[in-house]
Protein backbone atom coordinates (compact mmCIF):
# COMPACT_ATOMS: atom_id res chain seq x y z
CA UNK A 1 0.00 0.00 0.00
CA UNK A 2 0.79 3.07 -1.20
CA UNK A 3 0.11 6.73 0.64
CA UNK A 4 -1.16 9.41 -1.65
CA UNK A 5 -2.96 12.55 -1.61
CA UNK A 6 -5.68 13.91 -3.81
CA UNK A 7 -3.95 13.35 -7.17
CA UNK A 8 -3.43 15.97 -10.02
CA UNK A 9 -5.92 16.98 -12.15
CA UNK A 10 -4.61 14.38 -14.69
CA UNK A 11 -4.48 11.39 -12.84
CA UNK A 12 -8.37 12.58 -11.16
CA UNK A 13 -10.17 9.28 -10.68
CA UNK A 14 -7.01 6.39 -10.44
CA UNK A 15 -8.22 6.08 -6.58
CA UNK A 16 -9.30 2.15 -6.76
CA UNK A 17 -9.80 1.16 -3.16
CA UNK A 18 -9.28 2.95 0.54
CA UNK A 19 -7.99 1.58 3.63
CA UNK A 20 -10.00 1.31 6.19
CA UNK A 21 -9.48 4.82 8.54
CA UNK A 22 -11.55 7.08 11.14
CA UNK A 23 -13.09 9.56 8.68
CA UNK A 24 -11.22 12.25 11.15
CA UNK A 25 -7.93 10.62 9.98
CA UNK A 26 -9.17 10.68 6.48
CA UNK A 27 -10.44 14.54 6.76
CA UNK A 28 -7.04 15.89 8.07
CA UNK A 29 -4.86 13.43 6.47
CA UNK A 30 -3.71 11.70 3.51
CA UNK A 31 -5.54 9.39 2.43
CA UNK A 32 -4.57 5.71 1.86
CA UNK A 33 -5.28 3.79 -1.85
CA UNK A 34 -4.15 1.03 -3.67
CA UNK A 35 -1.72 2.04 -6.24
CA UNK A 36 -3.00 2.58 -10.02
CA UNK A 37 -2.89 0.49 -12.63
CA UNK A 38 0.03 1.48 -15.19
CA UNK A 39 -1.83 3.63 -17.77
CA UNK A 40 -3.84 2.71 -20.97
CA UNK A 41 -1.34 3.36 -24.19
CA UNK A 42 -3.64 6.25 -24.53
CA UNK A 43 -1.73 7.67 -21.58
CA UNK A 44 -4.99 7.84 -19.49
CA UNK A 45 -5.43 6.23 -15.77
CA UNK A 46 -7.91 3.52 -15.32
CA UNK A 47 -8.65 2.13 -12.63
CA UNK A 48 -8.08 -1.65 -11.30
CA UNK A 49 -11.42 -3.75 -9.97
CA UNK A 50 -11.66 -3.74 -5.93
CA UNK A 51 -12.52 -7.59 -5.02
CA UNK A 52 -14.65 -8.12 -1.93
CA UNK A 53 -16.61 -11.13 -0.02
CA UNK A 54 -19.76 -9.69 1.36
CA UNK A 55 -20.33 -6.17 1.10
CA UNK A 56 -19.02 -3.20 -0.73
CA UNK A 57 -19.62 0.76 -1.29
CA UNK A 58 -18.66 2.28 -4.26
CA UNK A 59 -19.11 6.61 -4.41
CA UNK A 60 -17.88 9.24 -5.78
CA UNK A 61 -15.65 10.64 -3.13
CA UNK A 62 -13.23 8.19 -0.80
CA UNK A 63 -14.56 10.02 2.32
CA UNK A 64 -18.49 9.30 1.42
CA UNK A 65 -17.28 5.72 0.44
CA UNK A 66 -15.15 5.59 3.61
CA UNK A 67 -18.47 6.54 5.49
CA UNK A 68 -20.87 3.97 3.81
CA UNK A 69 -18.50 1.41 4.48
CA UNK A 70 -18.11 2.14 8.08
CA UNK A 71 -22.14 1.86 8.34
CA UNK A 72 -22.13 -1.82 6.87
CA UNK A 73 -18.64 -3.03 9.50
CA UNK A 74 -21.45 -1.14 12.38
CA UNK A 75 -24.20 -4.07 10.99
CA UNK A 76 -26.21 -1.35 8.93
CA UNK A 77 -28.12 -2.11 5.54
CA UNK A 78 -27.55 -0.96 2.07
CA UNK A 79 -29.55 1.92 2.94
CA UNK A 80 -28.00 2.93 6.34
CA UNK A 81 -24.84 2.71 3.74
CA UNK A 82 -26.20 4.99 1.34
CA UNK A 83 -27.53 7.84 3.64
CA UNK A 84 -24.40 8.36 4.94
CA UNK A 85 -22.51 8.01 1.54
CA UNK A 86 -25.08 10.63 0.68
CA UNK A 87 -24.68 13.34 3.22
CA UNK A 88 -20.78 13.25 3.00
CA UNK A 89 -20.86 13.90 -0.63
CA UNK A 90 -23.08 16.92 0.58
CA UNK A 91 -20.34 18.05 1.92
CA UNK A 92 -17.30 16.87 0.00
CA UNK A 93 -18.95 16.87 -3.85
CA UNK A 94 -21.46 19.69 -3.16
CA UNK A 95 -21.78 20.92 -6.75
CA UNK A 96 -23.17 17.08 -8.01
CA UNK A 97 -26.13 16.26 -4.84
CA UNK A 98 -26.93 16.96 -1.85
CA UNK A 99 -30.32 17.36 0.42
CA UNK A 100 -31.27 20.41 -1.50
CA UNK A 101 -32.06 17.72 -4.62
CA UNK A 102 -33.40 14.56 -5.42
CA UNK A 103 -32.39 11.50 -6.64
CA UNK A 104 -33.56 7.75 -8.25
CA UNK A 105 -33.61 4.54 -5.68
CA UNK A 106 -33.56 1.13 -7.33
CA UNK A 107 -33.22 -1.90 -4.58
CA UNK A 108 -33.30 -5.16 -4.17
CA UNK A 109 -34.28 -6.89 -0.74
CA UNK A 110 -32.57 -10.12 -0.72
CA UNK A 111 -35.27 -11.54 2.17
CA UNK A 112 -38.40 -10.87 -0.32
CA UNK A 113 -36.82 -10.96 -3.66
CA UNK A 114 -38.51 -7.73 -4.67
CA UNK A 115 -37.65 -4.75 -6.28
CA UNK A 116 -38.16 -1.38 -5.60
CA UNK A 117 -38.38 2.23 -6.80
CA UNK A 118 -37.98 4.96 -5.15
CA UNK A 119 -38.95 8.01 -6.74
CA UNK A 120 -37.15 11.53 -4.54
CA UNK A 121 -37.37 13.65 -8.01
CA UNK A 122 -37.89 17.47 -7.16
CA UNK A 123 -41.44 18.53 -8.28
CA UNK A 124 -42.89 21.97 -9.77
CA UNK A 125 -43.96 24.71 -7.13
CA UNK A 126 -47.57 24.92 -7.14
CA UNK A 127 -47.95 27.79 -8.70
CA UNK A 128 -45.57 27.08 -11.53
CA UNK A 129 -47.24 26.88 -14.91
CA UNK A 130 -45.94 26.30 -18.61
CA UNK A 131 -45.00 29.60 -19.22
CA UNK A 132 -42.18 29.54 -16.42
CA UNK A 133 -39.28 29.92 -18.71
CA UNK A 134 -40.85 32.06 -21.18
CA UNK A 135 -40.09 35.68 -21.18
CA UNK A 136 -42.59 38.88 -21.90
CA UNK A 137 -42.58 38.13 -25.30
CA UNK A 138 -43.43 34.39 -25.20
CA UNK A 139 -39.73 33.16 -26.23
CA UNK A 140 -37.85 30.81 -24.53
CA UNK A 141 -34.91 31.94 -21.93
CA UNK A 142 -31.68 31.01 -22.34
CA UNK A 143 -31.05 27.44 -20.06
CA UNK A 144 -28.32 30.16 -18.09
CA UNK A 145 -30.87 32.53 -17.53
CA UNK A 146 -32.72 30.53 -16.28
CA UNK A 147 -30.15 27.97 -13.96
CA UNK A 148 -28.68 30.80 -11.74
CA UNK A 149 -31.63 32.02 -9.01
CA UNK A 150 -35.04 30.60 -7.65
CA UNK A 151 -36.60 30.36 -10.88
CA UNK A 152 -34.98 26.93 -11.81
CA UNK A 153 -35.20 25.13 -7.76
CA UNK A 154 -37.66 22.55 -7.30
CA UNK A 155 -38.81 20.87 -4.83
CA UNK A 156 -36.24 19.07 -2.94
CA UNK A 157 -37.14 15.39 -2.37
CA UNK A 158 -33.94 13.91 -1.47
CA UNK A 159 -34.26 14.31 2.30
CA UNK A 160 -38.05 12.57 2.09
CA UNK A 161 -36.15 9.69 0.27
CA UNK A 162 -33.59 8.89 2.73
CA UNK A 163 -36.28 9.11 5.65
CA UNK A 164 -38.47 6.78 3.83
CA UNK A 165 -35.82 4.14 2.42
CA UNK A 166 -34.56 4.36 6.04
CA UNK A 167 -37.92 3.55 8.05
CA UNK A 168 -38.18 0.77 5.37
CA UNK A 169 -34.88 -0.92 5.44
CA UNK A 170 -32.81 0.71 7.92
CA UNK A 171 -31.17 -1.24 10.82
CA UNK A 172 -29.28 1.58 12.42
CA UNK A 173 -30.33 4.57 14.38
CA UNK A 174 -31.10 7.35 11.86
CA UNK A 175 -29.17 9.62 13.82
CA UNK A 176 -26.09 7.64 13.67
CA UNK A 177 -25.92 7.81 10.29
CA UNK A 178 -25.48 11.62 9.86
CA UNK A 179 -22.58 11.51 12.20
CA UNK A 180 -19.67 11.14 9.64
CA UNK A 181 -20.68 14.33 7.66
CA UNK A 182 -21.13 16.08 10.59
CA UNK A 183 -17.87 15.70 11.64
CA UNK A 184 -15.99 16.39 8.35
CA UNK A 185 -18.43 19.20 8.63
CA UNK A 186 -16.84 20.36 12.27
CA UNK A 187 -13.26 19.30 11.79
CA UNK A 188 -13.18 20.18 8.16
CA UNK A 189 -11.62 18.07 5.33
CA UNK A 190 -9.26 18.50 1.87
CA UNK A 191 -10.56 20.48 -1.12
CA UNK A 192 -10.88 17.59 -3.74
CA UNK A 193 -9.04 17.91 -7.27
CA UNK A 194 -12.15 18.12 -9.02
CA UNK A 195 -14.14 20.35 -6.49
CA UNK A 196 -11.23 22.96 -6.92
CA UNK A 197 -11.01 22.45 -10.72
CA UNK A 198 -14.46 23.31 -11.30
CA UNK A 199 -13.98 26.98 -9.36
CA UNK A 200 -12.80 28.40 -12.81
CA UNK A 201 -14.04 29.74 -16.39
CA UNK A 202 -17.80 30.43 -16.69
CA UNK A 203 -18.94 28.50 -13.30
CA UNK A 204 -17.01 30.08 -11.43
CA UNK A 205 -18.57 33.72 -12.37
CA UNK A 206 -21.99 32.05 -12.42
CA UNK A 207 -21.51 30.82 -9.09
CA UNK A 208 -19.65 34.19 -7.75
CA UNK A 209 -23.84 35.71 -8.11
CA UNK A 210 -25.33 35.27 -4.75
CA UNK A 211 -23.18 36.10 -1.49
CA UNK A 212 -23.27 33.01 0.39
CA UNK A 213 -22.14 30.61 -2.35
CA UNK A 214 -19.43 33.01 -3.10
CA UNK A 215 -17.88 33.60 0.63
CA UNK A 216 -18.22 29.45 1.13
CA UNK A 217 -16.42 28.69 -2.50
CA UNK A 218 -14.05 31.72 -2.66
CA UNK A 219 -13.07 33.02 0.82
CA UNK A 220 -11.16 36.58 0.40
CA UNK A 221 -12.20 36.34 -3.32
CA UNK A 222 -10.10 33.47 -4.26
CA UNK A 223 -11.37 30.16 -5.11
CA UNK A 224 -10.70 27.28 -2.89
CA UNK A 225 -7.41 25.75 -3.60
CA UNK A 226 -6.84 21.60 -3.72
CA UNK A 227 -5.90 20.35 -0.11
CA UNK A 228 -6.92 23.09 1.43
CA UNK A 229 -9.42 22.50 4.37
CA UNK A 230 -12.85 23.76 4.04
CA UNK A 231 -15.59 23.72 6.87
CA UNK A 232 -19.06 23.52 7.16
CA UNK A 233 -20.22 24.44 10.04
CA UNK A 234 -23.64 25.41 9.03
CA UNK A 235 -24.03 22.54 7.73
CA UNK A 236 -23.39 20.68 10.38
CA UNK A 237 -26.27 22.46 12.36
CA UNK A 238 -28.56 21.46 9.52
CA UNK A 239 -27.55 17.95 9.56
CA UNK A 240 -28.17 17.73 13.38
CA UNK A 241 -31.69 19.19 13.13
CA UNK A 242 -32.75 16.58 10.51
CA UNK A 243 -30.71 13.85 12.11
CA UNK A 244 -32.84 14.87 15.92
CA UNK A 245 -36.20 15.50 13.84
CA UNK A 246 -36.62 13.59 11.30
CA UNK A 247 -37.38 14.66 7.72
CA UNK A 248 -39.66 16.84 8.95
CA UNK A 249 -36.94 18.98 10.24
CA UNK A 250 -36.27 19.86 6.56
CA UNK A 251 -39.66 20.31 4.99
CA UNK A 252 -41.20 22.25 8.38
CA UNK A 253 -39.94 24.98 10.01
CA UNK A 254 -36.90 27.35 10.12
CA UNK A 255 -34.96 24.82 7.50
CA UNK A 256 -37.87 25.51 5.14
CA UNK A 257 -38.66 28.85 5.71
CA UNK A 258 -35.05 29.74 4.73
CA UNK A 259 -35.54 27.97 1.79
CA UNK A 260 -38.53 29.49 0.51
CA UNK A 261 -37.44 33.00 1.33
CA UNK A 262 -34.19 32.39 -0.79
CA UNK A 263 -35.77 31.19 -3.52
CA UNK A 264 -38.55 33.77 -3.29
CA UNK A 265 -36.22 36.75 -3.14
CA UNK A 266 -33.02 35.72 -5.32
CA UNK A 267 -32.47 38.94 -6.40
CA UNK A 268 -32.65 39.53 -10.11
CA UNK A 269 -34.55 36.21 -11.29
CA UNK A 270 -36.86 35.23 -7.61
CA UNK A 271 -38.68 31.58 -7.74
CA UNK A 272 -42.24 30.25 -7.17
CA UNK A 273 -41.87 27.69 -3.95
CA UNK A 274 -44.02 28.32 -1.10
CA UNK A 275 -44.12 26.36 2.35
CA UNK A 276 -46.94 24.30 0.58
CA UNK A 277 -44.59 22.74 -1.33
CA UNK A 278 -41.92 21.66 0.75
CA UNK A 279 -45.08 20.25 3.80
CA UNK A 280 -46.72 18.09 0.70
CA UNK A 281 -43.61 16.59 -1.19
CA UNK A 282 -43.62 12.68 -0.70
CA UNK A 283 -41.39 10.70 -2.32
CA UNK A 284 -43.98 7.85 -4.80
CA UNK A 285 -42.41 4.03 -4.25
CA UNK A 286 -43.12 2.75 -8.38
CA UNK A 287 -42.59 -0.95 -9.76
CA UNK A 288 -39.29 -0.84 -12.06
CA UNK A 289 -39.34 -0.57 -15.70
CA UNK A 290 -37.37 -4.12 -16.85
CA UNK A 291 -36.33 -4.67 -19.81
CA UNK A 292 -35.28 -8.43 -21.20
CA UNK A 293 -31.57 -8.53 -22.39
CA UNK A 294 -29.32 -11.94 -23.51
CA UNK A 295 -31.41 -13.72 -20.67
CA UNK A 296 -30.66 -11.01 -18.26
CA UNK A 297 -33.50 -9.16 -16.94
CA UNK A 298 -32.26 -4.86 -16.87
CA UNK A 299 -34.27 -3.10 -14.26
CA UNK A 300 -34.51 0.52 -13.70
CA UNK A 301 -36.51 3.98 -12.96
CA UNK A 302 -39.56 4.16 -14.82
CA UNK A 303 -41.40 7.42 -15.57
CA UNK A 304 -40.57 10.81 -14.74
CA UNK A 305 -37.23 9.35 -15.60
CA UNK A 306 -36.48 8.50 -18.90
CA UNK A 307 -33.39 6.65 -17.63
CA UNK A 308 -34.67 2.77 -17.77
CA UNK A 309 -36.88 2.87 -20.49
CA UNK A 310 -34.23 4.42 -22.74
CA UNK A 311 -31.28 1.80 -21.34
CA UNK A 312 -33.65 -0.70 -22.11
CA UNK A 313 -34.70 0.07 -25.83
CA UNK A 314 -31.37 0.91 -26.71
CA UNK A 315 -30.90 -2.73 -25.29
CA UNK A 316 -34.04 -4.36 -26.50
CA UNK A 317 -32.84 -3.36 -30.42
CA UNK A 318 -29.57 -4.51 -29.69
CA UNK A 319 -30.94 -7.86 -28.84
CA UNK A 320 -31.44 -8.25 -32.66
CA UNK A 321 -27.35 -8.10 -32.92
CA UNK A 322 -24.76 -10.03 -32.38
CA UNK A 323 -22.74 -7.51 -30.08
CA UNK A 324 -20.68 -10.32 -28.76
CA UNK A 325 -19.25 -11.41 -32.26
CA UNK A 326 -18.34 -7.82 -32.95
CA UNK A 327 -16.28 -6.95 -29.43
CA UNK A 328 -15.83 -3.59 -27.74
CA UNK A 329 -13.19 -3.06 -30.77
CA UNK A 330 -14.69 -3.07 -33.84
CA UNK A 331 -16.34 -0.66 -35.53
CA UNK A 332 -19.58 -2.61 -36.54
CA UNK A 333 -20.34 -2.91 -32.82
CA UNK A 334 -19.68 0.86 -31.86
CA UNK A 335 -21.87 1.45 -35.34
CA UNK A 336 -25.13 -0.41 -34.02
CA UNK A 337 -24.56 1.15 -30.77
CA UNK A 338 -24.94 4.44 -31.81
CA UNK A 339 -27.96 3.42 -34.62
CA UNK A 340 -30.03 1.80 -31.46
CA UNK A 341 -29.37 5.33 -29.34
CA UNK A 342 -30.54 7.43 -32.18
CA UNK A 343 -33.83 5.05 -32.47
CA UNK A 344 -33.72 5.36 -28.56
CA UNK A 345 -33.35 9.19 -27.93
CA UNK A 346 -36.58 10.15 -30.90
CA UNK A 347 -38.65 7.57 -28.61
CA UNK A 348 -37.57 9.58 -25.67
CA UNK A 349 -37.57 12.81 -26.58
CA UNK A 350 -41.21 12.38 -27.79
CA UNK A 351 -43.08 10.35 -25.06
CA UNK A 352 -41.47 10.53 -21.76
CA UNK A 353 -42.23 12.36 -19.37
CA UNK A 354 -43.95 12.18 -15.64
CA UNK A 355 -46.16 9.43 -15.70
CA UNK A 356 -48.46 10.99 -12.87
CA UNK A 357 -49.35 14.12 -15.81
CA UNK A 358 -49.31 12.67 -18.92
CA UNK A 359 -50.00 9.24 -20.67
CA UNK A 360 -46.78 6.96 -21.26
CA UNK A 361 -46.80 3.90 -23.45
CA UNK A 362 -44.09 2.47 -21.09
CA UNK A 363 -45.37 -1.31 -21.89
CA UNK A 364 -45.45 -0.81 -25.32
CA UNK A 365 -42.15 0.87 -25.97
CA UNK A 366 -40.17 -2.49 -24.58
CA UNK A 367 -43.04 -4.30 -26.36
CA UNK A 368 -40.35 -7.09 -28.04
CA UNK A 369 -42.45 -6.54 -31.59
CA UNK A 370 -41.92 -3.05 -31.72
CA UNK A 371 -38.43 -3.36 -31.08
CA UNK A 372 -37.64 -5.73 -34.13
CA UNK A 373 -39.62 -3.48 -35.88
CA UNK A 374 -37.11 -0.52 -34.63
CA UNK A 375 -34.15 -2.63 -35.08
CA UNK A 376 -35.12 -3.32 -38.73
CA UNK A 377 -34.16 0.42 -39.66
CA UNK A 378 -30.75 0.31 -38.58
CA UNK A 379 -28.55 -0.39 -41.64
CA UNK A 380 -25.21 -2.22 -40.67
CA UNK A 381 -23.42 -0.02 -43.72
CA UNK A 382 -24.60 3.67 -43.32
CA UNK A 383 -25.63 5.82 -40.47
CA UNK A 384 -29.25 6.96 -40.48
CA UNK A 385 -29.68 10.97 -40.93
CA UNK A 386 -30.69 12.59 -37.99
CA UNK A 387 -32.84 13.22 -36.06
CA UNK A 388 -35.10 9.61 -36.61
CA UNK A 389 -38.44 9.72 -36.43
CA UNK A 390 -39.85 8.38 -32.71
CA UNK A 391 -41.80 5.14 -33.82
CA UNK A 392 -45.57 4.33 -32.54
CA UNK A 393 -45.27 1.54 -30.04
CA UNK A 394 -48.15 -0.66 -30.01
CA UNK A 395 -50.12 1.03 -26.71
CA UNK A 396 -53.26 2.55 -26.35
CA UNK A 397 -51.12 5.34 -24.31
CA UNK A 398 -48.80 6.31 -27.30
CA UNK A 399 -50.49 10.12 -27.31
CA UNK A 400 -48.37 11.94 -29.91
CA UNK A 401 -46.54 15.07 -28.54
CA UNK A 402 -44.45 17.36 -29.74
CA UNK A 403 -40.96 16.68 -29.73
CA UNK A 404 -38.47 17.76 -26.94
CA UNK A 405 -35.14 17.80 -26.16
CA UNK A 406 -34.56 19.27 -23.04
CA UNK A 407 -30.77 20.56 -21.95
CA UNK A 408 -29.56 18.34 -18.82
CA UNK A 409 -26.46 19.06 -17.30
CA UNK A 410 -24.52 16.89 -15.53
CA UNK A 411 -23.97 17.68 -12.08
CA UNK A 412 -25.15 14.41 -10.11
CA UNK A 413 -23.91 11.68 -8.68
CA UNK A 414 -23.79 7.58 -8.24
CA UNK A 415 -23.98 5.19 -5.14
CA UNK A 416 -23.83 1.15 -5.78
CA UNK A 417 -23.75 -0.98 -2.24
CA UNK A 418 -24.31 -4.24 -1.45
CA UNK A 419 -24.93 -5.12 2.19
CA UNK A 420 -23.93 -8.33 4.62
CA UNK A 421 -27.38 -9.69 4.05
CA UNK A 422 -27.20 -9.74 0.26
CA UNK A 423 -29.51 -6.58 -0.43
CA UNK A 424 -28.45 -4.53 -3.34
CA UNK A 425 -28.86 -0.56 -3.76
CA UNK A 426 -28.36 1.76 -7.52
CA UNK A 427 -29.08 5.19 -6.65
CA UNK A 428 -28.35 8.83 -8.70
CA UNK A 429 -28.55 11.33 -6.92
CA UNK A 430 -28.15 15.00 -8.33
CA UNK A 431 -28.92 19.04 -8.07
CA UNK A 432 -28.79 19.30 -12.06
CA UNK A 433 -26.20 21.29 -13.21
CA UNK A 434 -22.89 21.74 -11.61
CA UNK A 435 -23.34 23.60 -7.95
CA UNK A 436 -27.43 23.52 -9.27
CA UNK A 437 -28.99 26.70 -8.83
CA UNK A 438 -26.17 28.63 -7.05
CA UNK A 439 -28.35 29.35 -4.09
CA UNK A 440 -27.07 28.07 -0.85
CA UNK A 441 -28.94 27.35 2.05
CA UNK A 442 -27.68 26.90 5.39
CA UNK A 443 -24.20 25.07 4.26
CA UNK A 444 -26.29 22.90 1.25
CA UNK A 445 -26.99 24.29 -2.72
CA UNK A 446 -30.18 24.03 -3.95
CA UNK A 447 -30.96 22.48 -7.48
CA UNK A 448 -31.84 23.98 -10.50
CA UNK A 449 -33.73 20.77 -11.59
CA UNK A 450 -36.62 22.96 -13.46
CA UNK A 451 -34.39 23.71 -16.23
CA UNK A 452 -35.07 19.81 -17.20
CA UNK A 453 -38.07 20.53 -18.39
CA UNK A 454 -39.27 21.67 -21.77
CA UNK A 455 -38.98 25.21 -21.62
CA UNK A 456 -41.24 25.66 -25.02
CA UNK A 457 -44.50 23.93 -24.19
CA UNK A 458 -45.84 23.35 -27.39
CA UNK A 459 -43.73 22.40 -30.20
CA UNK A 460 -45.15 21.58 -33.94
CA UNK A 461 -48.58 22.82 -32.61
CA UNK A 462 -48.67 19.97 -29.88
CA UNK A 463 -47.70 19.85 -26.44
CA UNK A 464 -44.90 18.78 -25.15
CA UNK A 465 -45.01 16.04 -23.00
CA UNK A 466 -42.27 17.43 -20.49
CA UNK A 467 -43.58 21.06 -20.12
CA UNK A 468 -44.09 22.53 -16.81
CA UNK A 469 -47.18 21.98 -14.89
CA UNK A 470 -47.90 22.60 -11.33
CA UNK A 471 -46.69 19.77 -8.83
CA UNK A 472 -44.98 17.82 -11.75
CA UNK A 473 -41.87 16.24 -12.00
CA UNK A 474 -39.57 17.07 -14.92
CA UNK A 475 -38.58 14.34 -16.84
CA UNK A 476 -34.42 12.99 -16.06
CA UNK A 477 -32.05 10.75 -17.94
CA UNK A 478 -30.76 9.01 -14.33
CA UNK A 479 -30.64 5.63 -14.80
CA UNK A 480 -29.89 3.71 -11.37
CA UNK A 481 -29.75 0.26 -12.84
CA UNK A 482 -29.78 -3.12 -11.21
CA UNK A 483 -29.20 -6.21 -13.98
CA UNK A 484 -30.69 -9.98 -12.52
CA UNK A 485 -29.04 -13.03 -14.45
CA UNK A 486 -31.13 -15.80 -15.75
CA UNK A 487 -31.71 -17.54 -12.10
CA UNK A 488 -32.98 -13.82 -10.91
CA UNK A 489 -30.12 -13.21 -9.00
CA UNK A 490 -28.61 -10.14 -9.00
CA UNK A 491 -26.04 -9.63 -11.17
CA UNK A 492 -24.84 -5.83 -11.68
CA UNK A 493 -25.67 -2.79 -9.82
CA UNK A 494 -24.59 0.46 -12.00
CA UNK A 495 -25.27 3.72 -12.88
CA UNK A 496 -24.01 7.06 -13.49
CA UNK A 497 -23.83 11.01 -13.68
CA UNK A 498 -23.87 12.84 -17.12
CA UNK A 499 -26.54 14.86 -17.64
CA UNK A 500 -28.78 13.12 -20.54
CA UNK A 501 -25.70 11.26 -21.65
CA UNK A 502 -26.07 8.62 -18.82
CA UNK A 503 -28.34 6.48 -20.98
CA UNK A 504 -25.52 5.36 -23.46
CA UNK A 505 -22.70 5.40 -20.29
CA UNK A 506 -25.10 2.89 -18.77
CA UNK A 507 -25.93 1.10 -22.15
CA UNK A 508 -22.49 0.71 -23.15
CA UNK A 509 -21.60 -0.81 -19.34
CA UNK A 510 -23.99 -3.44 -19.21
CA UNK A 511 -22.88 -4.61 -22.87
CA UNK A 512 -19.01 -4.46 -21.88
CA UNK A 513 -19.99 -6.95 -18.97
CA UNK A 514 -22.33 -8.80 -21.14
CA UNK A 515 -21.59 -9.26 -24.49
CA UNK A 516 -17.79 -8.51 -24.37
CA UNK A 517 -16.97 -10.49 -21.52
CA UNK A 518 -15.44 -7.80 -19.79
CA UNK A 519 -15.43 -7.30 -15.59
CA UNK A 520 -17.75 -4.21 -14.67
CA UNK A 521 -13.93 -2.21 -14.26
CA UNK A 522 -13.03 -3.28 -17.53
CA UNK A 523 -16.31 -1.74 -19.31
CA UNK A 524 -16.52 1.30 -17.19
CA UNK A 525 -12.97 1.88 -18.16
CA UNK A 526 -13.68 1.53 -22.17
CA UNK A 527 -14.44 4.82 -24.05
CA UNK A 528 -17.36 5.99 -24.37
CA UNK A 529 -19.21 6.38 -27.67
CA UNK A 530 -22.83 8.25 -27.38
CA UNK A 531 -25.26 9.67 -29.96
CA UNK A 532 -28.37 11.25 -28.65
CA UNK A 533 -30.36 11.65 -32.16
CA UNK A 534 -27.78 14.19 -33.57
CA UNK A 535 -24.34 13.72 -33.71
CA UNK A 536 -21.81 10.70 -32.90
CA UNK A 537 -19.41 11.84 -29.65
CA UNK A 538 -16.21 10.00 -29.39
CA UNK A 539 -14.47 10.86 -26.09
CA UNK A 540 -11.33 12.37 -26.40
CA UNK A 541 -8.09 10.99 -25.38
CA UNK A 542 -9.29 7.02 -25.27
CA UNK A 543 -9.63 4.77 -28.07
CA UNK A 544 -12.68 5.77 -28.98
CA UNK A 545 -10.75 8.27 -31.01
CA UNK A 546 -9.33 5.88 -33.60
CA UNK A 547 -13.50 5.23 -34.87
CA UNK A 548 -13.57 8.74 -36.08
CA UNK A 549 -12.04 7.94 -39.70
CA UNK A 550 -14.10 4.31 -40.02
CA UNK A 551 -17.70 6.10 -38.71
CA UNK A 552 -17.32 8.95 -40.74
CA UNK A 553 -16.85 6.44 -43.82
CA UNK A 554 -20.45 4.94 -42.71
CA UNK A 555 -22.17 8.67 -42.46
CA UNK A 556 -21.81 9.58 -38.75
CA UNK A 557 -21.06 13.19 -37.83
CA UNK A 558 -18.14 13.09 -35.77
CA UNK A 559 -17.29 15.02 -32.46
CA UNK A 560 -14.61 14.01 -30.14
CA UNK A 561 -15.02 15.41 -26.56
CA UNK A 562 -14.10 15.38 -23.21
CA UNK A 563 -17.32 12.50 -21.89
CA UNK A 564 -16.90 12.89 -18.33
CA UNK A 565 -19.12 10.05 -16.63
CA UNK A 566 -19.14 8.86 -12.99
CA UNK A 567 -19.69 5.00 -13.33
CA UNK A 568 -19.78 2.83 -10.17
CA UNK A 569 -20.64 -0.54 -10.02
CA UNK A 570 -20.91 -3.89 -8.35
CA UNK A 571 -20.48 -7.38 -10.11
CA UNK A 572 -21.79 -10.55 -8.96
CA UNK A 573 -18.93 -12.76 -9.61
CA UNK A 574 -19.90 -16.54 -10.22
CA UNK A 575 -17.31 -17.71 -7.06
CA UNK A 576 -20.15 -15.55 -5.13
CA UNK A 577 -17.60 -12.36 -4.60
CA UNK A 578 -17.97 -9.10 -5.33
CA UNK A 579 -16.29 -7.04 -7.83
CA UNK A 580 -16.28 -3.29 -7.50
CA UNK A 581 -15.91 -0.30 -10.68
CA UNK A 582 -15.06 2.96 -9.85
CA UNK A 583 -14.61 5.71 -12.90
CA UNK A 584 -11.11 7.00 -13.70
CA UNK A 585 -12.62 9.97 -14.96
CA UNK A 586 -13.91 11.51 -11.77
CA UNK A 587 -12.82 10.62 -8.52
CA UNK A 588 -14.38 7.58 -7.15
CA UNK A 589 -13.64 4.78 -5.36
CA UNK A 590 -14.61 1.12 -4.36
CA UNK A 591 -14.42 -0.35 -0.85
CA UNK A 592 -15.42 -3.70 0.66
CA UNK A 593 -14.86 -6.61 2.26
Amino acid sequence: MTMHRYPSLAALGGLAALALLPLTALAQTATETQALQPEEATGRAVNEAVRAETMMVVAANPLAAEAGFQMLKEGGSAVDAMIATQLVLNLVEPQSSGIGGGAFLVYYDSESGETITYDGREKAPLEAGPDLFLNDSGDPLSFWEAVVGGLSVGTPGTVRLLAEAHADHGLLEWSRLFQPAIELAENGFEVSPRLAGLLSGDTAERLRTYPRAREYFFPGGEPLQVGDTLRNPAFAETLRAIAEGGAAAFYTGPIAEDIVETVRNAEGNPGLMALEDLEQYAVVERPPVCAPYRGYEVCGMGPPSSGGLTVGITLGILNHFDMAGFGPDTVDGWHLFAEASKLAYADRNLYMADSDFVRMPTAGLLDPAYMTVRAQLVSFDRAAQTPVAAGNPPWTDAVRYGPDASNEQPGTSHISIVDAGGDVLSMTTTIESGFGSNLMVRGFLLNNELTDFSFEPVNEGRPVANRVEPGKRPRSSMAPTIVFDEAGEPFLAIGSPGGSRIIPYVAKTIIGVIDWDLNVQEAINLGHVTNRNGDTDLEAGTEAEDLADPLRARGHTINVTDLTSGLHGIQFMEDGTLLGGADPRREGLAIGE
